[in-house]
């Protein structure tokens, strides 16, 4: 498993279990457990700490990105695997920096992600949204910057 992979994967499950227990345990603390159990012998440990610290300082804002491309799913409805892996790909997507990880593979990623820890639909589910939003990032001239 490549580095970054493997890395987006612990901060997946950090944030997994952080919304599981409500929000209500420390995220630090579930990411710095997560990344000794799994990612300690890493090559830049720090790339999953700016994922963790972007994905926490704009996850209102995903959220609202969430809702917006998937009407007919409430937020509280979609399943807890499927959205953290939206938080995940969407803030590569919309806020990562473009030339370290193209849109595309921040799509790319969150399907495979999606594939291994969700369900049956998992992947079309993250592909659809991830995908709807790229499309309205591309109308608007906003895939590229």
């Amino acid at each position: 498993m490549a580095t970054r992979h493997l890395l987006r994967t612990v901060v997946f499950q950090s944030f997994y279990e952080w919304d599981f227990y409500g929000g209500k345990v420390d995220m630090p603390s579930i990411l710095e457990r997560n990344m000794q159990r799994f990612g300690s012998d890493v090559d830049e440990p720090e790339f999953a700490w700016r994922l963790a610290k972007g994905i926490a300082e704009h996850k209102e804002e995903i959220d609202r990105v969430i809702e917006k491309a998937a009407p007919e799913w409430p937020l509280r409805q979609i399943a807890l695997v499927d959205r953290n892996i939206l938080r995940l790909g969407l803030y590569e997507l919309l806020f990562g920096d473009k030339e370290e990880v193209p849109p595309k593979v921040a799509i790319n990623e969150a399907i495979e992600v999606a594939k291994n820890y969700g369900g049956a639909s998992s992947s079309r589910f993250v592909n659809g949204v991830l995908g709807t939003v790229y499309r309205t990032m591309e109308e608007s001239g906003k895939a590229h910057e």
